[in-house]
């Protein structure tokens, strides 16, 4: 047995109907991902304008642990970055700067999970729906074979309805990939929007350092 036909028994024996399962548990898996990045993504999202004028009122009146207090209960990556600059402000504006670039790129990565895996199912997702057409269409042509009709008769109603079966796959494929994609794209947006929101408050913890003397920070 060479190796095309040891490959066209094993599509033979196990059909396309492994892709279709397959496919639905990953749509499952997308929409749990999903939800659960709303949910994280929500709870990140904070009032900036708010936020941002009690951190400017808090550093106006020098009370620098006031304000690592107040961002520490506000909660959220904008809160967060702020927050680690702000502790090491004794050291310098260059040294707050670089501890907020570690924390803005440690939330990025928190806020980020997961998003590779609605990427990849986006990508892949149509091939796994061509698979499984190409494995009904082989069961389809195998089918035709066996019974034997002739060009001037035509394919049987059976063949014809296999084909059509196999053909499903795809469709199944890209209605798994295209709300992947969409929601991927939408949910790097907010991630994106997230971190850009911290550099307002980010900006307003570096002008104020920077305008005091080194004496006067430490």
């Amino acid at each position: 047995m060479t190796t095309v036909e040891a490959l066209k028994g094993v599509m033979l024996e196990t059909g396309a109907g492994w892709v279709l399962w397959l496919l639905g548990a990953l749509s499952v898996a997308s929409l749990a991902v999903v939800i659960e990045r709303c949910l994280v993504l929500r709870r990140a999202d904070v009032d900036l304008r708010a936020l941002g004028e009690r951190l400017d009122g808090l550093l106006h009146e020098g009370r620098r642990a006031d304000a690592i207090s107040m961002l520490d209960r506000a909660g959220g990556p904008a809160a967060a970055i702020a927050a680690a600059g702000l502790r090491l402000s004794e050291r310098g504006t260059h040294a707050v700067e670089r501890a907020m670039r570690s924390a803005s790129a440690l939330h990025r990565g928190l806020l980020e999970q997961r998003l590779a895996f609605l990427a990849t199912l986006g990508t892949n997702a149509p091939f796994l729906g061509l698979l499984g057409t190409v494995i009904g269409v082989v069961q389809a042509f195998e089918q035709l074979g066996r019974e034997g009709v002739v060009a001037a008769q035509g394919p049987s109603e059976a063949v014809m309805v296999a084909i059509a079966e196999a053909l499903v796959a795809t469709a199944v494929g890209l209605l798994v990939a295209l709300p992947a994609v969409a929601f991927h794209n939408w949910l790097a947006r907010r991630v994106t929007a997230i971190l850009d929101g911290a550099d307002v408050l980010s900006n307003l913890v570096l002008a104020y350092l920077s305008a005091e003397p080194e004496g006067e920070r430490a």
